[in-house]
């Protein structure tokens, strides 16, 4: 699976609420897009916002099968007219694109109120592309993924395209988990597994925490139809 993920910070002079609410209304009128298998909408929890300011306050990820698929959309009058839609709500100098390669480490049935955590990922400076995208795919995550509360875990990678212009793009990638609350995800940091997770990350992240945020999906579409 191939995504495009579009992460929006809200215009200055919008609240987060009403960015959301425009947000959905804008989506509830994009043009069909050929060959998508899934589109989500996601919108950061407003409790995350008593603490200050976010990192962003909603993400939304196009899926397709195949990375040609994704591409074809990117390059499209279509998504150009998708994007145009977004730029009244959104400060575009804030916000970011990734395309990126899905890998599905955990997976798992998710209601409908579940909460999903999004953390925004970077290498340690020490690693080499390579290294990190198969430390992460292979040894970390079937660590992470038996932290008992996650429902679901994934990995997105940012597609190897995007190193290729000589600028490093802002992230390397996602890391996405599902759970069923955040009462759920503070009781999951309580366990050995999420204690073991943690001692891992030195070995291929960053000293210190990764931005996260809190978010709960509040569209999804498949095919022709929004649930």
């Amino acid at each position: 699976m191939h995504k495009i993920i579009h992460l929006y910070k809200r215009t200055a002079d919008t609240t987060p609420e009403e960015f959301h609410r425009r947000l959905i209304s804008i989506c509830e009128k994009d043009p069909e897009i050929p060959n998508l298998s899934q589109y989500v909408q996601s919108h950061a929890l407003l409790q995350g916002y008593r603490k200050g300011e976010l990192i962003f306050d909603g993400v939304e990820e196009f899926s397709f099968r195949a990375s040609d698929i994704a591409a074809e959309f990117l390059a499209s009058q279509i998504y150009q007219l998708i994007c145009d839609r977004r730029k009244v709500v959104t400060d575009v100098s804030k916000s970011a694109t990734m395309m990126v390669d899905v890998h599905r480490v955990k997976d798992g049935p998710v209601p409908r109120e579940a909460v999903k955590n999004i953390e925004f990922v970077n290498r340690r400076p020490t690693l080499n592309l390579p290294e990190f995208r198969r430390y992460w795919r292979d040894v970390h995550g079937p660590i992470a993924a038996k932290i008992p509360s996650i429902l679901r875990y994934e990995q997105n990678h940012t597609s190897l395209d995007a190193y290729l212009g000589g600028v490093a793009p802002r992230f390397d990638g996602l890391a996405i988990t599902w759970f069923e609350s955040t009462a759920a995800m503070r009781k999951g940091a309580a366990t050995p597994e999420y204690e073991t997770t943690r001692i891992d990350e030195p070995n291929f992240l960053p000293d210190g925490h990764l931005p996260i945020i809190i978010t709960r999906e509040v569209a999804e579409r498949r095919a022709s139809s929004f649930i």
